[in-house]
């Protein structure tokens, strides 16, 4: 990496955290002076805006006929977003989860992937998928918007409360801006460390698929990184879940059918990915409801057992690139050792906590 590499890393950084600063101030109180809850704003707003360089690479790399790239960068953003995103959130303080989100989004986020890996069962994601794809983003959007709609008098004066009055229409002008500036500040960071960081993996001869599931996939994530983040660190606990979850849910159904539809001759599935990586993400969109479910929290010792299964899956795409010797042994243990004892653990837990809120309910 010589000096100039380091240079835009170093600015791309830098953007990234003045962008997240601006968009996440101003998604807040854009939030109060339209009378839509942070979580909705969440959900849309400032998911569509950190999915932008997704959308870009994604789109970018399915014109161009690179498909391991399209197809990894979705799958490999889908998995970071949850376990090292959600994860290292949770270590900064403890992210209470809305009822909403466990009752609504995370299952549409399941769906998402469920939907994706039957479209993906024949090894292209063609055209008609893509329309699939993209009408269900529609449904959902107009979904989320009907539904912020129904919200009472009693819900928007909580959170004028507690993000300040606003005037009416230069308070929306100039969050607003605040909102467009701090998405195009995000956009332009991440695509200077991702130019650099594929530049160099390229160099040391990974394949395509690798680089999109962890390079590119991590890269295009850091405008969700730095929004999640820096939400979590002021509060803004709805925006910081709810990034996450809409990110997912707008990377599969919108930044694939969008991708998909403007390919050529569609996004072609490695069987690689649609036998390992895709599944990985519809565990890991699962993984999110029963550790949500309980007390509608996800608590720091949760978070740090998201981090390290990302650690563990970027170990095994890393030993598994490189035809490691420890690759059996590291898979192994994996299967037979910590998913079970994650599982087991998620289960008893969601057990207590459905039988405590069955007896609270008697009383």
């Amino acid at each position: 990496m010589d000096l100039v590499t380091i240079g835009w890393f170093i600015a791309g950084g830098a953007l990234l955290v003045l962008g997240a600063e601006l968009l996440v101030r101003g998604a807040s109180r854009l939030a109060t002076t339209v009378g839509i809850s942070p979580l909705v704003i969440g959900l849309t707003v400032v998911a569509f805006g950190t999915s932008a360089p997704e959308l870009a690479v994604t789109a970018g790399a399915a014109y161009a006929g690179q498909p391991d790239v399209a197809i990894g960068n979705v799958v490999g953003s889908s998995i970071f977003n949850v376990l090292f995103i959600l994860g290292i959130a949770a270590l900064i303080v403890p992210l209470v989860v809305a009822q909403q989100l466990v009752r609504l989004d995370v299952p549409v986020m399941i769906g998402s992937s469920l939907v994706l890996w039957a479209l993906a069962y024949d090894g292209l994601i063609g055209r008609l998928d893509g329309l699939l794809l993209c009408g269900l983003t529609i449904a959902y959007v107009v979904f989320l918007i009907r539904l912020s709609r129904r919200e009472t008098a009693d819900i928007r004066s909580e959170y004028e409360e507690a993000f300040g009055q606003v005037s009416a229409t230069p308070g929306r002008v100039l969050n607003g801006g605040l909102v467009v500036v701090g998405l195009a500040l995000l956009v332009l960071g991440s695509r200077w460390l991702v130019d650099a960081a594929v530049g160099i993996a390229s160099g040391l001869g990974i394949s395509e698929l690798v680089i999109g599931l962890t390079v590119v996939a991590a890269g295009t994530s850091l405008p969700e990184v730095a929004t999640s983040v820096l939400a979590a660190v002021r509060g803004e606990r709805d925006i910081a879940v709810g990034n996450v979850v809409g990110s997912n849910i707008l990377n599969i159904l919108c930044v694939l059918g969008v991708s998909s539809l403007i390919s050529p001759a569609g996004i072609a599935v490695s069987t690689g990915a649609l036998t390992f990586d895709i599944p990985v993400m519809t565990a890991v969109a699962i993984a999110v409801l029963p550790v949500a479910f309980t007390g509608y929290t996800i608590a720091r010792w949760e978070g740090f057992v998201f981090v390290g299964y990302y650690v563990a899956y970027t170990t095994y795409l890393v030993l598994d690139a490189t035809s490691h010797d420890a690759l059996p042994a590291f898979g192994a243990a994996m299967s037979w050792f910590a998913l079970p004892l994650t599982v087991l653990t998620l289960a008893i837990i969601a057990l207590r906590a459905f039988r405590a809120r069955g007896h609270g309910n008697l009383t």
